[in-house]
């Protein structure tokens, strides 16, 4: 059977060039966000991408998502949580509401759509895959980071219990942690040539992700070529989380 990806927050950079990697390796996808209009306009005419409604923060809603792709008659035995956010604000500057919605966005919703899908999953029988994304400041302190550190390292908790817990069940949970990515979300960070030059130094491989690079890890972390890896944080980041190199 071919194999059906779940794509939560398809309408991001990282999800459209992962969407790309699906089709093109003949794989069914179910791309799911809350502007029907925008993901039409990404996927309308893509054979073999399905579009559903989803608010990734209202868990009633990420539900009715699964069920409809189920009513489809569709498997869903890979899932893909490209929703996230970007605060860079030191925490005595950071709002209640600004912690709120960091934590809604980055964790509940990783909890809610990882939900779902393993309910799915077990109820089928079949095994799965599912892959959510951190971030390369999980690992080291990074300035000005401690709300959004705060929100994906509890990701990668979800990702690693939820992993022990269902690798009896052949459901196989990873997650990549990318370093700054070329994407919308991380606009305000390379607007100029200057800035995106100050970026690129902070990583030891000089430069700053594409979406297509961090699009690449996922697909092969929800393939049967990573048949083996479970409860893993793969970091694609340029060495930033890892390494330091000899600074001439």
């Amino acid at each position: 059977m071919t194999k059906c990806v779940f794509v939560m927050g398809a309408n991001s950079a990282i999800a459209q060039e992962l969407i790309q990697l699906c089709v093109n390796s003949d794989q069914e996808v179910i791309a799911a966000g809350r502007d029907i209009a925008v993901l039409e306009a990404l996927y309308g005419q893509t054979s073999g991408v399905h579009i559903v409604e989803a608010q990734a923060c209202d868990s009633a809603s990420v539900d009715r998502a699964f069920e409809t792709a189920a009513s489809m008659g569709k498997q869903v035995n890979g899932y893909a949580h490209c929703v996230g956010s970007i605060l860079v604000a030191p925490l005595t500057k950071t709002t209640d509401s600004q912690i709120d919605n960091v934590m809604q966005v980055n964790l509940l919703s990783a909890m809610y759509g990882l939900r779902a899908f393993l309910r799915q999953a077990k109820a089928q029988g079949q095994g799965g895959s599912a892959v959510l994304v951190s971030t390369c400041a999980t690992g080291i302190g990074v300035p000005n980071h401690e709300a959004i550190a705060a929100a994906k390292a509890g990701v990668e908790g979800l990702a690693k219990s939820a992993a022990a817990t269902h690798a009896a069940d052949n459901i196989r949970i990873n997650v990549v942690a990318p370093g700054l990515t070329d994407s919308p979300i991380a606009s305000a960070f390379l607007k100029s040539d200057m800035m995106r030059a100050a970026s690129a130094k902070q990583y030891p491989l000089q430069g700053v992700n594409t979406p297509a690079e961090v699009a690449q890890a996922m697909h092969w972390l929800l393939s049967d070529g990573a048949s083996r890896m479970t409860g893993a944080v793969l970091n694609v980041d340029g060495g930033f989380r890892n390494i330091r190199p000899l600074v001439k």
